[in-house]
């Protein structure tokens, strides 16, 4: 979540003036992408262990939203790049949110442990 709420912060360095800024933020591009991917396995995982799907689908519809405004910015289709890039972080923001206040069900045996 830090990854992806640094970003509009990398943007508006570049806007403000600091052209390095604008290479941050697609540095931070492929950082966001790539964690994105990583936590995909992690939903993967969970779904096959927990047997929950939701945090896989949602995180699928993140990384699509995310893969899409990634390239909608390559290409500076910013008409399309920043909408999604705030309902990206919006929705990352509540899956996190979501994420922790549901806690994963103990194990049996877990206390013996």
């Amino acid at each position: 979540m830090a990854a992806i709420t640094g970003q509009p912060v990398l943007a508006g360095v570049y806007l403000s003036g600091d052209f390095d800024g604008l290479r941050w933020h697609a540095v931070g591009a492929d950082v966001v992408t790539s964690i994105g991917y990583l936590q995909l396995f992690a939903g993967i995982a969970v779904w096959v262990r927990l047997r929950r799907a939701w945090p896989f689908a949602t995180t699928t519809a993140v990384v699509a939203a995310e893969t899409v405004q990634y390239f909608a910015g390559m290409e500076g289709a910013l008409w399309l790049h920043v909408p999604l890039g705030v309902m990206t972080v919006a929705a990352l923001v509540v899956q996190f949110i979501d994420v922790w206040r549901r806690p994963l069900p103990r194990r049996k045996g877990a206390e013996n442990a």
